[in-house]
């Protein structure tokens, strides 16, 4: 993964107000316009798989800087927004329910675009994984609720991904670009962002998972009653001495926060580990992508390759503290002034050339100077 990140995302609930909306389509349409026009629609996609630079847009569109609506409403504009004709990009998707409808976009998408049926295929699949890993590979405590996923015409894709946890009312994005997936199972990610790092997390794309998700599949190949007595074997641990198995650092925060990522699963789907037995996959990403394989068996799996093979998952969070762009005083990192220098330059340009009226450019423009140091500011 290359960039990490950490933004405060407290879920709130509502619309955003109509005269809001009407403004963030208008400004929205001509910053794309622009941005494409300028740097092409390659750009936009490294842009929007940007943590920082997307809060940024949400931001200088008007909308709360702190809040996870910024992600369901930006994508859902940008969805009304973009057009394929005008800017060669395709939002697919959104919140809830409209998410499950994004295979059947993605194919008509590709259909208007000219994709042969093999690359509508990939299209779906790669939406399909990047959920399925955020859901699934990595368990956190969110449930995903929202899935945009963006289609340029050369056949590049991004995702932007949202899940919430119920418990302490907090949300987690998720970035992908298609440009930095070698695998859909090895730290794929552009970067997670959240409000919460939590102390233990269950991160099967880990490097450090490898041999333990190298040793799931291997398990899987075996009978589904051998795995049977596999769990038998291991539930004990689970049940007597689970407090001696965990590291000692997790223990207050389990309490605090009883997520599922230590417990072993009270119910295996047994018909699907039959077809997975059938199946024989080859590698980690085909038993991921399995349909019917979810949290719980991923989760199940690796707790066996641990605690009777010896092969660990990794329990790092993958969200890591971070500032946009650095720290002032070098902490965690020293400002990078090219990447902010050249975020700061987009957005503005695409700001001060959008046709739209002077009060929405001059309140975009003054939402704007929050990013910009005093020495790169427009004058008043």
């Amino acid at each position: 993964m290359q960039r990490t990140g950490i933004a405060r995302l407290p879920l709130h609930y509502g619309k955003a107000p109509r005269y809001l909306v009407v403004r963030m389509h208008k400004l929205a349409k001509e910053m794309v316009t622009i941005i494409v026009d300028e740097y092409g629609s390659d750009e936009f996609l490294r842009r929007i798989s940007d943590p920082f630079w997307f809060q940024a847009l949400g931001c200088v569109l008007g909308y709360d800087w702190h809040s996870s609506g910024v992600t369901t409403v930006l994508t859902g504009i940008l969805k009304q927004a973009v057009n394929i004709q005008e800017h060669g990009i395709a939002v697919c998707g959104g919140k809830g329910k409209v998410s499950r409808q994004t295979p059947i976009e993605i194919g008509n998408v590709g259909e208007k675009l000219g994709f042969a049926s093999d690359n509508i295929e990939a299209l779906r699949y790669a939406s399909k994984m990047s959920a399925k890993v955020d859901n699934a590979a990595i368990q956190a405590g969110y449930q995903l609720y929202h899935h945009a996923f963006f289609i340029a015409e050369d056949g590049r894709w991004a995702v932007v991904q949202q899940g919430m946890c119920v418990q302490d009312r907090t949300a987690r994005r998720y970035h992908w670009i298609s440009d930095n997936v070698k695998s859909f199972v090895s730290e794929p990610h552009n970067a997670i962002v959240g409000d919460v790092k939590r102390e233990i997390v269950l991160d099967m794309t880990a490097k450090e998972s490898e041999e333990c998700r190298k040793a799931s599949v291997d398990i899987v190949k075996e009978p589904p009653k051998k795995l049977a007595r596999m769990v038998l074997s291991v539930r004990p641990v689970f049940q007597k001495s689970l407090s001696e198995w965990l590291p000692r650092t997790v223990h207050n925060t389990w309490k605090e926060y009883p997520i599922d990522v230590l417990s072993m699963p009270r119910n295996i789907n047994w018909k699907t580990m039959q077809e997975v037995y059938e199946f024989q996959p080859s590698n980690y990403e085909e038993l991921l992508g399995f349909k019917g394989v979810g949290p719980a068996t991923v989760r199940g799996l690796a707790l066996i390759a641990d605690l009777i093979y010896g092969e660990k998952p990794s329990w790092k969070d993958p969200v890591k503290y971070s500032f946009a762009y650095g720290g002032k005083d070098g902490v965690p990192f020293p400002v990078d002034r090219k990447a902010m220098d050249k975020s700061i330059q987009i957005l503005r340009q695409a700001i001060e050339g959008a046709k739209i009226g002077d009060y929405e450019k001059m309140r975009s423009l003054q939402r704007l100077k929050q990013f910009v140091p005093e020495s790169n500011r427009l004058p008043s």
